[in-house]
């Protein structure tokens, strides 16, 4: 009695131990796989930490929990996401399995050390054993390793486990991204030969899948750029893109070895490139079958990339009934679009409905066997797969050969229309070719005689123009060739007197006073002399300007020609008009040396604007007359009215290279309005009759093309206006 309640007493510590086995049997196997995933099955013991020590087959678990690796979570998870921690199970093999070798396998990011009765089996990445950094596992393209174990004999298996919280919500583990029911499997010897053939068969389809699509993506994207009108190639360039990128995203995931930053990418790439390949589904649709977008269903495909965009980083999957829905009412939606075109669909859009349909059934298909079916051949998957991946692809290619053939069919039947309508009109043309040559002819000549007209009318105002210019020309030099010939008419008359004196004188013998007068007479005779040249240098200057120009560039003082064209131009205006008056200043560079310049030419420039200048301030003094004299209630603005004196001034300077003369008047100033006109042939603002509109123009000509330099204009509005003439050296 003492035994049994002494047996009764310590029960409860005794189950504590870990003295509970797991029995491996044949039926436990996958029958596809041939496969058994232990880590999910009951017997396992935990503890945090790390002790080497754990993994001795002697060791007493008594004190660690009962915990499952599939249980792992991120509440284990240190200050720096490491979890880290060591499993013990006992297993047993029956002794059925006798002739069945077994294999181990371990999958996920996790490092891992798996150890049998104390002894070190296998490693995948690296927990930090023997003092080495962390490494993390990658999960793909590693066969199981051989474990050898006889029926009938207990093993102890003790798994040290090491992961990290993954930087990306939802913060879960990393090895979650495989499943935590990965992490330890037996595997009998058709695993491997199941895993090759898979793996085999999976790249063979991958290959198929992501070249059939790159090839139309090129396609397309060609097709597109020869033809950027057609907005249907570049929609469907992306969408076969997108699908692609989906594709070789997966391929990533699933058959190489990458790290698990790479891993992120290629996950986010794919799902990205999801709900990218079907918002481009729908607006191929609605584009083709020539459907308007509605606001709401651009709102809901915002919506939905969105809601792709944060089930990614929250990992909510399928199992999101929001997401589930997106889904679902995008398929709706193309449905949608589908049937309610269907009354109006035509020859190359129908491919498009067969492709999208038997994608959409390829896909419930899909859904089905693995809803339903426990075990699915990959081949099957895959053929599944390869129907919902590629049919509304190759059903796009279908429509871009259909549409194209009926362009072209449609661009043969116009250009038959065409040539149809270009043979009835050909006849119309060489009907109406002989009455328009006809027609030509006789408005040719009247073209003819009317450029004759104006040429000769173009010819007469210029030389209008120029005998204008040589009037006032004229006129100036008149009156400056008056003013010589009156000193020497006066000392003739003096001179002629003086002579009678200096007779009376010789006869009454008085010598002294005959030859002072004589030497009056002399002086006389000098001073007619003097003014007999100014007279004859006149002339000569009237003759050179009045000549034709030669073309000949000669050294000339220019200070020498605006003065004497300053006067000659004052002079003219005093002898038309005696009432004439005006102020004039000069500001003349002494230092400038001769430049070659065509003298004749320059002259009439400048006496051009000075012409010009002297009539405007003088208008503005006529205009100006009717003001009266200011009194003590006139204001301060009819003071300075009353007060304007007309003023010209033309100054001399050397400005780099160039040699630079500036005619500038207080006149009323050019209107910006007219200021782009002055320069133009023919336009004036003198009163008809008064100016022909050609100086300014001819001295434009003149200073540009004959000389190289340039002609400016610069003018404020009731102020006056400048004249700038800049000749290179």
């Amino acid at each position: 009695m003492k035994f049994f309640l002494s047996l009764l007493f310590l029960l409860p510590v005794i189950t504590k131990a870990q003295d509970s086995v797991l029995v491996i049997t044949p039926s436990m196997f996958d029958k596809t796989t041939d496969e058994i995933f232990i880590a999910g099955m009951d017997g396992w013991v935990f503890q945090t930490g790390n002790d080497s020590t754990w993994a001795n087959e002697n060791f007493n678990a008594t004190t660690w929990k009962k915990f499952k690796p599939t249980d792992l979570s991120t509440g284990l998870a240190d200050k720096t996401g490491r979890v880290e921690g060591w499993f013990r199970i006992k297993i047993r093999l029956i002794d059925s399995l006798m002739n069945k070798p077994l294999q181990i396998k371990q999958i996920g990011w996790a490092a891992s050390d798996l150890f049998i009765n104390g002894r070190l089996i296998h490693s995948v990445g690296n927990t930090g054993l023997n003092g080495k950094p962390y490494a993390e596992s990658n999960p793909n393209g590693r066969l199981p390793f051989p474990a050898d174990l006889k029926p009938g004999t207990d093993y102890l298996l003790a798994f040290h486990v090491v992961d990290y919280v993954t930087p990306l919500p939802p913060y879960s583990l990393k090895s979650k991204q495989y499943g935590l029911n990965s992490l330890v499997r037996l595997a009998g010897p058709g695993y491997s030969t199941y895993w090759v053939n898979s793996v085999r068969l999976q790249d063979i389809y991958f290959i198929g899948w992501i070249s059939v699509c790159a090839v139309l993506s090129i396609l397309f994207w060609l097709l597109y750029l020869q033809n950027k009108e057609e907005r249907n190639l570049r929609l469907i360039a992306l969408g076969t893109t997108s699908q692609m990128l989906v594709l070789y995203s997966a391929y990533m995931i699933n058959g190489y070895d990458i790290s698990f930053s790479e891993y992120l990418f290629y996950s986010f790439v794919q799902n990205m490139g999801a709900a990218l390949t079907s918002i481009f589904t729908v607006l191929i649709l609605t584009t083709i079958f020539k459907r308007k977008i509605t606001t709401g269903v651009k709102v809901f495909l915002v919506l939905y990339f969105l809601g792709q965009l944060i089930n990614f980083f929250l990992k909510s999957g399928i199992s999101n009934p929001v997401l589930a829905i997106s889904n679902l009412l995008i398929s709706i939606l193309c449905v949608y679009y589908t049937i309610s075109s269907w009354k109006t669909l035509r020859g190359a859009q129908w491919p498009i409905v067969a492709g999208l349909f038997l994608g959409l059934l390829c896909g419930i298909i899909y859904f089905i066997l693995i809803s339903v079916y426990e075990n699915v051949s990959i081949g099957t998957t895959s053929f599944i797969i390869t129907g919902y991946s590629l049919s509304f692809p190759l059903s796009l290619l279908v429509y871009v050969s259909m549409r194209f053939k009926e362009i072209i069919k449609d661009v043969r039947q116009n250009a038959a229309q065409v040539l149809q309508l270009s043979e009835e009109k050909e006849q119309q043309a060489l009907t109406q070719q002989t009455v328009l040559q006809e027609e030509v002819k006789r408005q040719t000549a009247e073209i003819r005689n009317t450029l004759d007209n104006l040429k000769s009318t173009q010819t007469q105002l210029v030389q209008s123009e120029k005998m204008a210019s040589l009037g006032e020309l004229t006129a100036g030099i008149a009156h400056e060739i008056q003013n010589p010939l009156n000193f020497v008419n006066n000392f003739s008359e003096v001179s002629n007197e003086l002579i009678d004196e200096m007779k009376e004188e010789l006869k009454n013998g008085n010598n002294i006073d005959a030859v002072a007068i004589a030497d009056d007479i002399k002086q006389n005779l000098e001073k007619i002399n003097h003014h007999g040249k100014r007279a004859d240098a006149i002339v000569k200057g009237m003759l050179q300007h009045s000549r034709s120009s030669s073309g000949v560039k000669e050294p000339t003082d220019i200070n020498t020609l605006c003065d004497e064209y300053l006067r000659l131009s004052y002079h003219g205006l005093r002898a038309k008009d005696k009432s004439f008056n005006a102020t004039i200043k000069t500001d003349f560079d002494p230092s400038l040396e001769k430049i070659n310049i065509i003298p004749q030419d320059i002259g009439r420039v400048v006496l051009n604007l000075l012409t010009n200048a002297f009539y405007v301030v003088d208008e503005k003094k006529k205009s100006l007359s009717a003001v009266t004299t200011p009194t003590a209630d006139t204001d301060v603005k009819s003071q300075e009215t009353v007060n304007y004196e007309p003023t010209v001034s033309i100054t001399t300077k050397k400005v780099n290279d160039k040699v630079e003369i500036k005619v500038t008047d207080n006149g009323n100033g050019i209107p910006q309005k007219l200021l782009d006109k002055i320069f133009q042939p023919f336009f004036t603002t003198k009163p008809t009759g008064q100016g022909t509109g050609l100086g300014l123009s001819l001295s434009y000509d003149i200073v540009t093309k004959g000389h190289g330099g340039e002609l400016k204009v610069e003018t404020k509005e009731n102020e006056g206006t400048t004249f700038t003439i800049q000749i290179p050296t």
